[in-house]
């Protein structure tokens, strides 16, 4: 036979569309020719190839080699495809049995000595194998992740020749168990570790229960950092397909899957981070902090410090739960459904409004530093809190507060009323909003004069009854009451709490 065709999946950040590795043998001058859209690594797997094959005793085809990776126009790289071409060369060259990878994908990058080295991204691979109903040879390094997959069989191989002595029939491959349910990881930080504060775990209740954006604004001290860390703990775990999503994620990055693996992320960049870091991209479109975070937590601490041209990239996928990165000959999309937790200073010495001491900044220090924050991106957070500082009898006192475990009971039976509506509230959007919300008219007539004396946007209109949707829902009301608006109205207050004093 003279031709082979090998089925494997290139990486274009979570997807990974099939492709097949054609191998033709002819007479002429010996050579080979890789056409396809290769980039460099891939052209490269020429001398890997041909420096396994003949490391482990096994003939590389003196004729005129044509190896074609389609589809033509779908861009190739990375070293995963040393593997199915080793094996289109031995199946073309009548070596291996054609049958014997019928209904089989593979993926590996080949050492020298004909070792199978792991790859990145294997986990969207595994996951696109078993909806094409296929097995999957891959290197041993990658099982574990593969694994994941529930329905899926996975070979592994730690070596070109064991994969080879499995196709000819001598000695199979031992398909990997599926991976076993993730074992508990570090209890989740406590919230009863929290002293005082009880606005700001209120507000974090509410953010947990709703899926809501937060700011808290306060002096150095008072527990911003604390209490951002205390949120995953207070949402509910990760469904299956949702974990599997969120580890495909980390797959791509090349980040372990072993830590944190079925448990909401956290994710706290610092402030010097790019653009780009922060939402992804580069030559080569990556997920960023933003991805990374996706069903989970990203909390940006010290939120005046990050430049405002990084900031300002959070406006779309803060709305829209994705992030779509176009360059000049393709673009990528990556999911960014995540929930801003944000801190911040009220000025830059952070001193302003706090009883304990004096702030020695000017008015126009203030007004830049603040100003760093758009209208625009603070109307897309739909709670800011001030943190102020505590007493002294507060921070000494031996009185616990709530734990996450009574808060998270609360957080999860406002949930379950929110699914009836099919979405968290603070996705709900337009005349489900409406129709959930259900406003006398009395009571929208005060809201609407509230919002006019205090010139908010229509958008933090929508986010207000979002939050007073919340609170309803948490204190098992079918609509939100006066009570409840004027407490999401409280919530929107971030100028005065910023400038007061």
């Amino acid at each position: 036979m003279t031709l082979a065709i090998i089925a494997t999946r290139a990486g274009l950040g979570l997807d990974a569309p099939e492709v097949q590795v054609e191998v033709h043998l002819a007479n002429g001058l010996p050579g080979m020719t890789l056409v396809g859209l290769p980039e460099t690594a891939v052209r490269e797997s020429r001398e890997r190839v041909r420096s396994a094959l003949a490391t482990c005793g096994l003939d590389y085809p003196l004729r005129r080699i044509t190896l074609n990776l389609a589809p033509a126009d779908l861009p190739k790289e990375g070293g995963r495809f040393d593997l199915p071409i080793a094996l289109g060369l031995l199946v073309a060259s009548g070596q291996l049995p054609a049958a014997a990878l019928e209904g089989v994908e593979c993926a590996g990058e080949l050492a020298l000595d004909g070792r199978l080295r792991p790859v990145a991204g294997m986990l969207p691979f595994a996951m696109a194998t078993r909806q094409a109903g296929r097995r999957l040879i891959l290197p041993e390094a990658n099982a574990d992740e593969a694994a994941l997959v529930n329905g899926l069989e996975v070979l592994p191989a730690a070596h070109l020749l064991d994969v080879v002595a499995h196709l000819v029939g001598r000695i199979p491959l031992v398909a990997h168990p599926p991976a076993a349910p993730p074992q508990d990881g570090p209890a989740a930080l406590d919230l009863c570790d929290v002293r005082g504060q009880y606005q700001a775990r209120r507000a974090l209740e509410v953010a947990a229960a709703g899926g809501h954006n937060l700011l808290f604004a306060g002096p150095p001290g008072t527990g911003k950092t604390l209490l951002a860390s205390r949120l995953p703990g207070l949402l509910p775990p990760l469904g299956d397909d949702e974990a599997l999503e969120v580890a495909a994620i980390r797959s791509v990055c090349a980040l372990p899957l072993s830590d944190g693996f079925g448990r909401r992320p956290f994710r706290s960049p610092h402030h010097t981070a790019s653009a780009v870091s922060l939402v992804g991209g580069g030559s080569r479109p990556r997920p960023g902090e933003i991805s990374l975070a996706h069903r989970g937590v990203l909390f940006l601490d010290e939120l005046p410090e990050f430049s405002r041209q990084v900031l300002e990239v959070l406006r779309e996928p803060l709305e829209s739960g994705e992030i779509h990165i176009a360059r000049a000959s393709h673009e990528r999309r990556f999911p960014a459904r995540f929930q801003l937790v944000a801190a911040m200073n009220p000025c830059p010495c952070g001193h302003l409004g706090d009883p304990r001491q004096d702030c020695v900044c000017t008015a126009s220090q203030i007004q830049r530093y603040q100003a760093r924050l758009s209208g625009p991106l603070l109307d897309r957070i739909d709670l800011q809190v001030e943190v102020p500082a505590l007493p002294v009898e507060q921070l000494t006192s031996h009185q616990p507060g709530e734990s996450t475990e009574m808060v998270r009971r609360r957080v999860m039976a406002a949930r379950q009323r929110q699914q009836q509506r099919g979405v968290l509230n603070a996705q709900l959007a337009g005349a489900a909003l409406e129709r959930a919300c259900a406003l006398e008219v009395a009571e929208r007539t005060w809201l609407a004069q509230s919002l006019e004396r205090l010139r908010l946007s229509a958008r933090a209109y929508h986010r207000v009854l979002r939050v007073a949707l919340t609170l309803a829902d948490l204190a098992g009301r079918e609509r939100p009451c006066r009570d409840d608006l004027i407490e999401a109205i409280g919530y929107r207050q971030l100028d005065r709490l910023l400038r007061k004093g």
